[in-house]
């Protein structure tokens, strides 16, 4: 037996033994776990899951074992996605932390930076957020104007920012701050990390039409951030924040397994809605479109996988991420598409008797997918970036 067969049965026993039933099955509202210093569990088993896969370091499995990551090489993790993905095993813990801040520090943090931050991230003890966008600067990040002052050895940050999901939640942000107002736009902005219980730090949550309000607007006055909180070199942040965007549409896009309510599921979801004959799904031109979004996935999750193996890192995979984030994404919005078509008005209820959680969590579900296209860079800056450097077409 090789070592990868080995590893493969030393998972598939685990699993069989640790992953609690209730977390075999597809999450319903309100059971998304994002850690944190008042995290809270609508599921016993949400807890139990998180600790078990955070014990042996599987919450960032390929992330070093120094700061508490399983220490797998690309080719192990492949093999525990497939066994979670057997058992039809839920993420035990979601978040920026995870897939944007965290990757960023192993590449850019010093080792104070690491050893104090990446731990909380694995055990879920700290939900991030990210401090980009500003009412004046989204698309064009780099005209950004919230500013750091150096006062001591300390930062004193004003400003605000737009679009931060999950402030209004989180124990920390990730920060791009103006520190060189006078150098060109690009080479004028720092990478910090503040304390969202910082004095002066106040946070305006955003109501969107699925119901929910996972955006704010945070506005900082006079906030005190210590020098020790730099990422990278002062003044050199717009480094370090493009190589975060490149882990964050990895992540929105599904290359880092972050990608939800997996393909496979929706041809049982159209068949306990439509009815089958003969163990086929009765409505041929959905079986098609399902059968076709399935290939696409496929396809796709292969292609992300050999990306990442062939990446030193194992992480992101440099301007690959802008073609998986706009891939992955419209996959998304085609699979709440199929689902809307198969669950016909029971995909449509809000509250209320006649829906089950599921049903409406899927209402919600589809219309969070609209910003999938938005978030993390639009599909149009994607479609740039992947005509200029990956096709290496002329401006």
């Amino acid at each position: 037996m090789s070592s990868v067969e080995a590893f493969r049965e030393e998972v598939s026993d685990w699993l069989d033994e640790n992953c609690p039933q209730s977390m075999q099955t597809p999450a319903t509202v309100g059971e998304y776990v994002g850690g944190g210093r008042g995290a809270r569990f609508n599921n016993p088993d949400s807890r139990v899951w998180l600790d078990r896969m955070a014990e042996k370091g599987w919450t960032a499995p390929h992330w070093p074992r120094e700061y508490g990551g399983g220490g797998l090489s690309p080719e192990e993790n492949g093999v525990l996605q497939e066994e979670l993905r057997r058992v039809n095993a839920r993420s035990p813990l979601g978040g920026m932390g995870l897939t944007m801040i965290g990757p960023a520090l192993l590449e850019y943090g010093n080792e104070e930076l690491k050893q104090e931050h990446l731990p909380k991230i694995i055990r879920g003890e700290i939900w991030w957020c990210q401090g980009y966008s500003e009412p004046n600067a989204g698309s064009d990040l780099a005209s950004l104007q919230t500013r750091a002052v150096e006062d001591g050895d300390d930062y004193i940050v004003n400003g605000s920012k737009i679009w931060t999901s999950g402030a209004d939640q989180a124990d920390w942000m990730f920060c791009l701050v103006r520190t060189d107002p006078k150098a060109p736009k690009h080479e004028g902005i720092s990478f910090i990390l503040l304390d969202m219980t910082t004095p002066g730090v106040s946070v305006k949550p955003i109501l969107l039409i699925s119901g929910a309000s996972p955006f704010c607007q945070t506005f900082f006055d006079d906030v005190r951030v210590p020098k020790k909180n730099l990422v990278g070199q002062l003044n050199q942040g717009w480094t370090v924040g493009k190589r975060l965007l490149q882990y964050e549409r990895a992540s929105i896009g599904g290359a880092t397994g972050a990608a939800g309510q997996r393909s496979e599921q929706l041809e049982d979801i159209a068949k306990r809605y439509l009815g089958t004959t003969n163990g086929r799904l009765n409505n041929t031109a959905l079986r098609n479109r399902i059968v076709s979004h399935r290939i696409n996935d496929r396809v796709y999750g292969l292609t992300t996988r050999r990306a990442l193996e062939e990446s030193k890192s194992g992480l992101a995979p440099g301007f690959l991420s802008s073609l998986f984030k706009y891939y992955g994404t419209e996959q998304n919005k085609t699979k709440f598409e199929l689902l809307l078509d198969v669950m016909g008005l029971q995909s449509l209820g809000w509250q209320g008797e006649g829906f089950a959680d599921d049903e409406l969590a899927t209402t919600r579900a589809w219309l969070r997918s609209r910003a999938n296209s938005i978030e993390g860079g639009t599909s149009e800056v994607q479609l740039n970036i992947i005509a200029k450097r990956i096709l290496g077409l002329p401006d």
